[in-house]
């Protein structure tokens, strides 16, 4: 009777695909948050899966996806059952393995599910029919700001509308605020401000079909330029991913701009910060221009070597199908949900006394369907190795202007890829 419940449980929740195992073990390889956030979906799962052992190994960023892509390299040699994968990163996989990772379609995934997620989520997932990822986390762009700093300089963050109010209130609250910071920037080891700014005025690396260079058109060129303008009034200061949280805890900067994400990694990493910290909507070029953007975000796919994908399916859909998965991922460590129904989720609406009772969900979420689609292409990290070290070069004076300096980048990326400069 257990084994006839079992798969009929199974039938329920997968729909019309092949015959779905009951038991067995299923191994996800994830990093740091992310991997805390998947292991927090295994109580949940387990009620509707009893049968399927879940192990989630923190392998950290970088050596996941050296592993996985090491493993794809020898054939599948090592890999586990899911791989969690950035969605920037991901048609590096499909382009140069497209046999190593199980298209979504053979386990029941349809045209209904895919629907399910917005299109910027499957831009880099899906390749003509087949689907090698189900979408995870997104990344919509948001302020956090210390409540305290403002307040001590008179800013309300409502009205910072534009970078230049940005700006404007930067300098107030520096002054105000002794030995603190506007705001950071990984300019030494990332292009992150100029992503997020390019990606909310409809700006990229490359074009949407991915078939030629758009970094120097002129809504990359205005964002560039911005940041220079930023950097250059002195309301930022140069700090890589640890020294942003060692300055969050230290009460020495008054606001970060990141994905949804980095809610999770504030509340962890700084809790002594509970009550002072707030959201609002990222400023654009103009007082009228749109203000929603998306960085980062990851996916889970299921290796071809898997020996039991019909369980490791099953765990994506209650993961990353459901609103329980996708909540209980939210609740847990911030990693905001892509699942466009999540968004209706009473959670969602609810106050959080991390963030002074503010429905900080409410506000990142809201920005999501106004996301433009921002194609990552298998050439994203040769382009984003030379947009760093371009960034690197204008933001100390060597070029005349950001048209300039964008325009070698373009050169450089086209050497690089063999793709054309879009006209």
């Amino acid at each position: 009777m257990r084994t006839i419940l079992i798969c009929a449980a199974l039938a329920l929740a997968l729909g019309s695909a092949p015959a779905f195992a009951q038991s067995g073990e299923i191994t996800i390889w994830s990093w740091n948050i992310a991997a805390s956030s998947l292991k927090a979906t295994i109580e949940g799962f387990n009620k509707q899966f009893p049968d399927i052992k879940v192990t989630v190994q923190d392998l950290g960023n970088n050596p996941t996806y050296d592993k996985s892509i090491a493993g794809c390299a020898a054939g599948g040699e090592g890999l586990p059952d899911i791989v969690t994968i950035e969605n920037g990163e991901a048609e590096n996989y499909w382009s140069q393995f497209p046999d190593c990772f199980v298209d979504l379609h053979t386990l029941g995934y349809t045209a209904e599910d895919q629907a399910k997620f917005p299109d910027f989520k499957r831009t880099e997932l899906e390749v003509e029919d087949k689907a090698y990822a189900m979408p995870w986390d997104s990344g919509p762009v948001a302020m956090y700001y210390r409540r305290d700093f403002y307040e001590k300089a008179g800013v309300d963050p409502a009205s910072i509308k534009t970078w230049d109010d940005f700006i404007a209130a930067g300098k107030k609250i520096q002054e105000a605020n002794p030995g603190v910071k506007m705001t950071n920037a990984d300019f030494n080891g990332d292009s992150e401000f100029f992503r997020m700014i390019a990606n909310e005025q409809g700006c990229a690396y490359f074009a949407a079909d991915g078939q030629s260079i758009t970094v120097n058109q002129p809504a990359c060129v205005a964002s560039m330029t911005k940041i220079k303008e930023m950097n250059d009034a002195g309301i930022i200061t140069s700090a890589d991913w640890s020294t942003k949280i060692t300055n969050n805890t230290a009460g020495t900067v008054a606001t970060q701009m990141y994905g949804g994400w980095y809610e999770g990694t504030i509340r962890t990493e700084s809790p002594d910060g509970s009550g002072k910290w707030g959201v609002y909507l990222m400023p654009s070029l103009t007082a009228d221009g749109p203000r929603a953007a998306n960085l980062g975000g990851s996916s889970l796919a299921i290796t071809s070597v898997s020996n039991n994908k019909e369980a490791a399916y099953a765990y994506l859909k209650y993961s990353l199908a459901t609103n329980e998965g996708q909540i209980a991922t939210l609740k847990g460590f911030g990693l905001v949900p892509s699942l466009i129904s999540a968004l209706d989720d009473p959670y969602v609406s609810e106050g959080q006394p991390y963030w002074g009772g503010q429905a900080v969900w409410k506000d990142i979420l809201g920005t999501l369907p106004k996301v433009v689609p921002s194609r990552g292409t298998p050439f994203q990290s040769d382009a984003e190795i030379i947009v760093r070290a371009v960034q690197t070069k204008y933001l100390g004076g060597g070029y005349p202007d950001a048209k300039a300096a964008l325009d070698d980048a373009a050169s450089q990326i086209a050497s690089a890829t063999g793709l054309p400069v879009a006209e």
